[in-house]
């Protein structure tokens, strides 16, 4: 217990401060890689803010490393170009973080209001062109999803909404069902395991621990149709992911209930 005490304030120490300095740097070099994604690799704007966001968690992710053991699983199917829809579990504030686990970078998250808020993020996300599901209304939320899957690119949803108190799958909202199936794009489960217990929701300390993301194999959202397919798709999805994460769990020894 003395030792993970101790190994928790330095990682607290150690990962804080780290993190500051790697938002001023990447705050510094952000128009020398967003002119080298625009001009150098001949990318559109928001694709490139995209693909700077996915850096710089990449280096949020080592620089975490000496205290957590980041775990992917499944990842063999996803891969750049391929219109998708993915929908994850809400554990911690860092799972947003965790998803530049993810082989592919241009992802448009779909969010609610309140990370709009904060002055530090709200330009990046906007040139970034993530959605905001509580502020724009269901039809223009819709409409850019079309245009991020027409360019090639997957939107990132959380049914839930919001972060989970106890580990377990909350209620799931339809709207991403419903962008899936408008789209006729497949549908991809993240289950993430373990950001619960490095930063839950109201605690600031962080801890060590393990964080696993692992990719379900994809749902053919064309296969359900009529008034009541996002509801089915929906059910599906939620099912898949409990078994899932009650496996994941399992294999961490943290079974809950």
């Amino acid at each position: 217990m003395a030792l993970m005490a101790g190994l928790t304030i330095v990682m607290n120490l150690w990962c804080y401060p780290l993190m500051v300095v790697w938002t001023c740097i990447g705050i510094v070099l952000f128009p020398v890689a967003y002119v080298v994604g625009c001009f150098g690799l001949q990318m559109p704007a928001d694709r490139t803010m995209r693909w700077i966001i996915w850096l710089y968690g990449r280096g949020w992710l080592l620089l975490m490393s000496p205290f957590v053991r980041f775990r992917r699983e499944n990842m063999t199917h996803l891969s750049r170009g391929k219109p998708c829809l993915f929908v994850v579990n809400h554990l911690s504030f860092f799972d947003t973080y965790c998803m530049a686990l993810l082989p592919v970078y241009d992802i448009t998250f779909a969010v609610r209001s309140w990370p709009f808020r904060m002055f530090w993020y709200r330009q990046f996300m906007l040139l970034a062109r993530y959605l905001d599901v509580e502020s724009n209304s269901w039809d223009q939320v819709s409409c850019d999803s079309q245009k991020a899957f027409k360019q090639g690119g997957a939107v990132l949803f959380f049914p839930e909404g919001h972060r989970s108190r106890d580990g377990r799958l909350q209620r799931f909202y339809s709207g991403g069902f419903k962008v899936a199936i408008d789209a006729g794009v497949p549908v991809i489960p993240l289950c993430i395991q373990g950001t619960d217990q490095l930063l839950p929701p109201g605690r600031k300390g962080l801890r060590p621990c393990r964080v696993t993301l692992r990719a379900l194999d994809a749902v053919d959202s064309r296969s359900f149709s009529g008034d009541s397919g996002h509801v089915q798709l929906r059910k599906l999805v939620k099912q898949r992911m409990a078994e899932a994460l009650e496996e994941m769990r399992a294999d961490d020894g943290t079974i809950k209930g």
